[in-house]
This record gives structure tokens, sequence and C-alpha cells, in this order.
């Protein structure tokens, strides 16, 4: 059962299939993880209910994203177990002199989070080896060097976990696809503030961009793969 099942109606669903949308990109031989954003400002600092967790920080999606840090850790996991690169691009502290721009006047909140909101989530926190990206915007991509690390550890595919599903993720796959990668979304390992959001951008994420599927199903193709040498 898709996360989409009756939040897409059926005329939709049929005008993407009339369309010749939703075939399968599959996996390639070099994969990546992406683990984007996780971090306590966007889940809160122990689980807890949305309507807690946003006492706490309130741009926190709550519960819904501490179930997807379960599943993320058991993704980190393999690919640490494997060799596979896994990059954390992901939002820095905040300097409210020179960080303003588009962003700061569209969203003010992002810009009064404390230091421990920007500290990466225990689980899946890096080691040393990862690869830290510091990004302004959406997309993993825009202002970074992230596709120069990709060329250069020959990685074909991307498996791209984290928040938020409708922005960061969403920009991410987008770009990531449009630089011709392999790109695999599990749908239990994003999350976002919005249940209806997640739902409508996995699903047109994976009728265009990407193949969605549960996070079980992506250890299994990974855990199929030859290790990195």
């Amino acid at each position: 059962m898709a996360c989409w099942d009756g939040v897409i109606g059926k005329d939709e669903i049929n005008r993407y299939a009339k369309a010749g949308f939703g075939g399968e990109g599959g996996i390639g031989q070099r994969p990546a993880l992406l683990v984007i954003d996780v971090q306590y400002r966007t889940v809160g600092t122990k689980p807890m209910p949305y309507c807690e967790a946003i006492e706490e920080y309130p741009m926190s999606c709550g519960d819904v994203g501490w179930d997807a840090v379960g599943n993320i850790a058991q993704l980190v996991a393999l690919f640490r177990q494997k060799r596979f690169p896994i990059l954390y691009p992901h939002v820095a502290p905040k300097n409210t002199m020179t960080d303003g721009g588009r962003l700061a006047a569209k969203i003010p909140s992002i810009m009064g989070i404390d230091a421990k909101g920007y500290q990466f989530v225990d689980e899946i926190s890096p080691v040393d080896g990862d690869v830290l990206l510091p990004k302004k915007h959406p997309s993993a991509f825009f202002g970074t060097p992230l596709v120069s690390h990709l060329v250069d550890l020959a990685v074909d595919t991307l498996v791209v976990t984290g928040c938020t599903t409708s922005g960061c993720v969403r920009s991410s796959v987008t770009d990531a696809f449009a630089y011709n990668f392999k790109v695999l979304v599990p749908d239990d390992a994003v999350y976002d503030r919005s249940l209806t959001s997640h739902a409508v951008n996995l699903w047109d994420m994976n009728a265009k961009y990407a193949d969605v599927h549960s996070s079980a199903h992506i250890l299994k193709l990974v855990e199929e793969l030859e290790d990195r040498s």
C-alpha cells in the first residue's frame, strides 16, 4: 500500500498513468546516502507529538520525524557496513547579520534557532569520513560541492532521506535527476510536518524523478550490491 493511497484520487492517478509516468529507474552499483537536515530543530530533542514538539522548536515535525529517524539509522548502518558513502547536507547555524535573504524574509522563524537545534540527531550523526555539506537553500546541490564529491566517489545512485519531503528532499531529488543520477526515496525515511504534502510529493516524485519504496525494500536492494572496495 502506497503512502499516497486515499490522498490522490483515481482520476489523477489515471491521468499520470496515461501520460506514461511511473516507470522504474532502478539502482546502480555505486550508491550514496543523503541524510538531509536530520537535526534536532526538525524533530525535537526527544520523541513527542507534534503539538508538544513545536513548543520546543516551532519548525519541528514531531513524532513523524522520529519515526523516520529509526529507518534512516538502519540505512546509515548498512551503508557504513558496505563502505558506501554517506553525505549530510544540512542547515548551518545562522549569522543574523549576513544570512538573511528571501528565506529569512519568507520564514523568519528559521533565524531564531538555538545551537542544540542545529546538532545532528545522535541516532544518525556523522562519523569521520562522512561528507558534511552546509547549505543555505533547499536543494543539497545549490551552492554546495555535492556534485564534485559524487563524481570523485564514482557515485551513480542517490538514496535520499531526511526532511522535509516537500522542501529540501524534493528539491534535492529533482536536481539529482537533472544531473542524471538514479534516485531512490524511502517513503518512511523522509518526513514532513504536513502529511498531505508528504504524500502528494512522494507520489509526484515517484511518477517523474525517483523510485519511491519502503526503506525495507531499499535496504534489500543495497544489501545485494557488492561492497565498495
